[in-house]
């Protein structure tokens, strides 16, 4: 009998179908179209509490299959994030492959916009990661079901302030529990990734006079927000091992993985990036073990959600603020849930959350 070469099973891909039961998802679409080149993953994950509402990220993956997983994790991500934020929204997300500096044009994002109105409504679209409110409009023009739109069109514009402010909120609250009061005055703050959300963050930190350091892979982003802010400029390479207070990662997620973790010199976690922790069971428990608290992404990183969710329903301004604030006591919430039942806190955010689907579920299949 010949010899069959296999790669090692640590190497072989898990097939698509295996990682959509995987996480549950309810439904992912996969989007082509020649004309525009336009490349995209739509993945719904969750509809119990409501539509699935998430942003289109637009990023040059270097593998179609990273595209896939990232589209997968943020979805999943999105249905907890509504759930423990009380949301009646389901959580969806979806990717388009490319370079968004390069990439971008009307017609692929009104391409775009058909495939989102095929879903009949089960997935409402927003910004996210590599596009803008600006880009919206491009898609309202093929489709109703899309928020974040700009405010000359009724919308509530940019979503980024409203993450960032609840980033700081959740920030704050993780100072509280570890130094005992809450002010950021003097803390040694390394924002990783100045865009939009990440520069609204440093603007909030800078007021209260924390010690800030950023670092981006775009050095027009680091030279804009230099000279804007008094901040201390950092190599992407260094960013692990600077000796800091807390890491605020606000770029791409997996940033907390085997290779970074044994690095980190903080004391607190607290960041806008979805999905920090490559893989929440393993590196959950080391930042535990490492002494190293955590805030969730998904609950502190709700404020853009909780902008785009609003203008779905009627919008209002300053009722989203108050919502966003409120992430400061639910995450003291999880805090003490987590010391409660001696569990690490992205499982606290998780059992929470499961539970009102759960309890929301069961109302559903009575009806």
């Amino acid at each position: 009998m010949a010899e069959v070469n296999t790669p090692p099973a640590e190497k072989v891909s898990p097939s698509i179908f295996s990682q959509i039961t995987s996480m549950e998802h309810e439904q992912v679409m996969f989007c082509y179209d020649k004309a525009t080149g336009l490349k995209s993953i739509i993945a719904v994950h969750n509809t119990v509490l409501g539509p699935a509402l998430g942003g289109t990220r637009f990023w040059n993956y270097a593998k179609e299959e990273d595209a896939l997983t990232d589209a997968l994790r943020l979805s999943r991500g999105m249905t907890y994030k509504a759930a423990i934020t009380g949301l009646h929204l389901g959580g969806g997300k979806a990717v388009i492959i490319g370079d968004s500096r390069k990439d971008k044009s009307e017609a692929l994002f009104r391409r775009y916009g058909k495939f989102v109105n095929s879903l009949g409504g089960k997935y409402i679209t927003a910004e996210d990661v590599g596009t803008s409110s600006a880009d919206m409009e491009w898609i309202s023009r093929e489709t109703k079901f899309v928020t974040g739109l700009p405010e000359y069109l009724g919308g509530g514009g940019d979503p980024s302030p409203f993450t960032a402010y609840g980033v700081y909120m959740g920030m704050k609250a993780a100072a509280s529990e570890v130094y005992g009061n809450d002010s950021l005055e003097g803390k040694k703050v390394m924002v990783q990734g100045v865009g939009h959300v990440g520069e609204y963050l440093v603007s909030h930190l800078a007021k209260e006079s924390a010690v800030v350091f950023v670092a981006d892979i775009y050095e027009d982003r680091i030279a804009e927000v230099s000279k804007k802010y008094k901040v201390n400029v950092v190599s992407t390479e260094k960013v692990y091992e600077a000796d800091v207070d807390i890491y605020a990662p606000c770029a791409l997620g997996a940033t907390v993985n085997d290779d970074t973790i044994d690095h980190l010199k903080c004391h607190i976690i607290a960041g806008a990036a979805n999905n920090q922790l490559k893989d929440e069971k393993i590196h959950g428990q080391i930042l535990v073990d490492k002494g190293i608290l955590y805030a969730p992404d998904y609950l502190i990183n709700a404020g853009g959600l909780v902008n785009v969710g609003a203008e779905w329903e009627t919008y209002n301004r300053e009722r989203v603020k108050a919502q966003c604030e409120r992430i400061y006591d639910r995450t003291i919430e999880i805090f003490e849930y987590a010391k409660k039942k001696n569990i690490p806190t992205y499982k606290a955010a998780n059992e929470i959350a499961e539970e009102r689907l759960r309890s929301i579920a069961a109302i559903n299949s009575r009806k």
